[in-house]
């Protein structure tokens, strides 16, 4: 198989038809467009999230912290403890453990997280340390939110398409960008990491009786429109134009050749509601950048419009960082 998250098709025919509730505790689990597991939990319920990453560096542990704590917040939970489990390679040493763990602690402490346990362990068998974070989260029920889209209901997105992918890029290769750009340039396109969390969008819209909310992540903003109508079973119809993407964004991904769009989005939040400029309106009056961007719509057809010109979506192919 290609390196990166497996496609649909592969997931469905052999990854969720073995997953199956099993109890009437599970409220909602693993599915196309399901961001976390939640669970009935007191008079409430919780809601666990799973991200893994390869750390090329001890600070990378972000990347996963972070995103396990959005996946969680989009079930609607506030995000309370993470367990870090760590596989690393036999080459590693003690004090490269230590200097993870410790940016594991300052990633958990910025999110709101307390760090509950987990599990580290050597192998012959990975190259590089590898993280998997689990977070888990609580909450009450939520008044008309179902985690699933429904026909006729307004697309929001949060932020910038691109994101997070222009973070990484922007650490990992800022030698070979500054041969182009202008060195404050690639700092801020670095600094994007700090606003990956969407733990305070999805508070915001929780209150705004919305009725799904996805992390867009690995495949961009396409991938995470198509799981979006993949995961009720309906179509949308996106506009190209109105899409939000950051001008660091669209340099850095002409140097390299890639589409900002199929970039690694974590950071940014779609949501669906009734009234999307409401909901658009209130996240800018938190702070928060966002956009109306389309609509869901009563067919299959998931279509994105620039202009006038029209494109149907496809499934979900590898992010766009695979190609770097």
């Amino acid at each position: 198989m290609k390196p990166g998250k497996v496609s649909e098709s592969v997931l469905k025919r052999s990854v969720l038809k073995y997953i199956k509730r099993g109890s009437d505790r599970i409220i909602n689990g693993a599915g196309i467009g399901s961001d976390c597991a939640i669970f009935a939990c007191g008079n409430g319920f919780g809601a666990q999230a799973v991200a893994l990453f390869a750390l090329r560096r001890p600070a990378d542990i972000y990347y996963p912290m972070v995103k396990a704590a959005n996946n969680a917040a989009c079930g609607g939970a506030v995000p309370v403890m993470a367990l870090v489990t760590l596989l690393l390679p036999e080459a590693a040493e003690e004090s490269g453990l230590r200097e993870i763990m410790k940016e594991a602690a300052a990633a958990a402490e910025e999110l709101g997280l307390s760090l509950a346990g987990g599990h580290t362990q050597v192998s012959r068998e990975v190259q590089c340390p590898m993280a998997c974070i689990t977070v888990t989260g609580t909450g009450e029920r939520l008044p008309g939110f179902s985690g699933k889209a429904a026909p006729g209901q307004d697309i929001v997105l949060t932020k910038w398409a691109g994101l997070e992918g222009t973070a990484l890029l922007a650490e990992r290769y800022g030698e070979k960008l500054r041969t182009r750009y202008p060195l404050r340039m690639i700092e801020t396109a670095a600094a994007f990491k700090k606003r990956l969390s969407v733990i305070p969008e999805a508070a915001t819209a929780a209150k705004s009786n919305v009725s799904a909310m996805h992390d867009a992540s690995t495949g961009g903003i396409f991938a995470a429109l198509w799981e979006l109508a993949e995961g009720a079973g309906i179509g949308l119809a996106a506009d190209l134009k109105k899409i939000p993407v950051r001008q660091e964004t669209v340099e850095i991904c002409e140097f390299f050749g890639i589409s900002p769009y199929e970039l690694l989005s974590g950071g940014c939040l779609l949501i669906t509601a009734d009234n999307g400029e409401r909901l658009a309106q209130v996240l800018e009056e938190a702070g928060i950048p966002a956009a109306v961007i389309g609509r869901m719509t009563d067919n299959n057809d998931r279509i994105v419009i620039n202009e006038d010109e029209s494109r149907f979506l496809e499934k979900p192919r590898s992010d766009e960082m695979m190609k770097i």
